[in-house]
């Protein structure tokens, strides 16, 4: 039969190409590409502000990195020194960990899980530091702030800005940073009473071996970090916020929320390279100091230099950071009124920023 085929098919004749109709080809969904457009847009924008901020810093650099610098300096050090020191020879960490521990294991989170044996040491490290460095956080890093807020809140700054002004500033940032400090309190409380619910849930199931720990201690780390890590975006916009339109409290925080709707992903990835060079400097305090003293024979007088020069860097990466968190709130607030008003502003590019003559020689 299949030789009598191939006898009655003619020799040359055209073979026959059966094509699938283009209806039936796979291509990506309408909402696939909105998705890529949106992630490619955000990038752009997260650089340009970037590119803004280093532009800015640059163009008064005498002035940030003498001024805001300076003041910030007394904060950096202490941080520094706190972190590394405190919770060594304080009699406060010890006590803070040990009630930690009890709590967790009263609220029946398992003990052979290494994710909350971590999360202990470091909820009471943070707690240790944040409280022999509070009187340094609400003087010389507010007014530091208040300063660069006031320089980079203008287009024509004046330098250095006025008492009165930076007193305004540093009033409404006063304010926030308390509303901010029971907000992440809040958020920390919220995510140890979801990862409870959690493991309870899980422990009423019968997921109890080890191998079911390990996975849902994986997904609480992740949770955890992605609370609070929204919840830190938030206060720092709540910050610039409060000092750029010089109310704080409460509302501040709300239009922080308002303001970073739809842009969180964008918050974070501006967040990311001044945060790793704030690790990058801590952990250099560390290697640099912290081990030379421990090991000795280095001079005490070229050994706090050096320790004041890298609390000097410190300085110089939180007033970057300002920076760009003031640039960050233009292109949110200008967004913001673009979009309630339908309305486009003279002088304003496609993401939303205002163009000027000194931005334009920008790569």
């Amino acid at each position: 039969m299949l030789c009598l085929c191939l006898l009655n098919t003619k020799v040359g004749s055209p073979s026959v190409r059966i094509e699938k109709p283009l209806n039936s080809l796979p291509c990506p969904s309408p909402s696939s590409y909105r998705k890529k457009e949106q992630i490619s847009s955000n990038m752009e924008v997260s650089c340009k502000i970037l590119r803004r901020s280093i532009h800015g810093f640059l163009q008064n650099y005498q002035y940030f990195t003498s001024t805001a610098a300076f003041l910030a300096l007394p904060f950096s050090a202490a941080i520094l020194l706190s972190q590394a020191v405190v919770p060594a020879s304080s009699s406060l960490f010890p006590q803070i960990h040990s009630h930690l521990r009890t709590l967790f294991y009263a609220a029946g989170f398992p003990s052979s899980s290494q994710f909350f044996t971590i999360l202990n040491l470091k909820v009471s490290q943070t707690i240790t530091s944040s409280i022999f460095t509070l009187p340094f956080t609400l003087t010389f890093l507010l007014i530091a702030k208040a300063v660069i807020i006031r320089a980079t809140s203008h287009h024509k700054p004046t330098f250095p800005p006025s008492f009165t002004s930076t007193l305004f500033h540093y009033k409404a940032l006063f304010i926030t940073y308390i509303y901010n400090s029971f907000f992440i309190l809040s958020a920390n409380a919220s995510s140890f009473c979801l990862l409870f619910l959690a493991f309870s849930f899980a422990e009423g199931l019968g997921y109890s071996s080890p191998s079911c720990t390990l996975l849902m201690s994986a997904a609480a780390a992740i949770l955890f970090s992605v609370i609070l890590a929204n919840a830190l975006v938030i206060c720092n916009m709540a910050l610039t916020v409060s000092g750029m339109e010089g109310h704080g409290g409460y509302m501040a925080i709300l239009k922080a929320c308002v303001l970073l709707r739809g842009r969180t992903s964008m918050a974070l990835f501006l967040a990311l390279p001044v945060n790793v060079g704030l690790a990058a400097i801590e952990a250099l305090f560390h290697f640099k100091i912290v081990r030379a003293y421990d090991i000795g024979g280095t001079r005490m007088p070229f050994l706090a230099l050096e320790g004041i020069f890298i609390a000097y860097l410190y300085s110089v990466f939180i007033t970057i950071d300002t920076i760009v968190s003031c640039m960050f709130y233009k292109s949110c607030k200008v967004a913001l009124l673009r979009v309630d008003q339908g309305t486009k502003f003279p002088n304003e590019d496609k993401h939303g920023y205002f163009v000027f003559k000194n931005f334009e020689e920008l790569p």
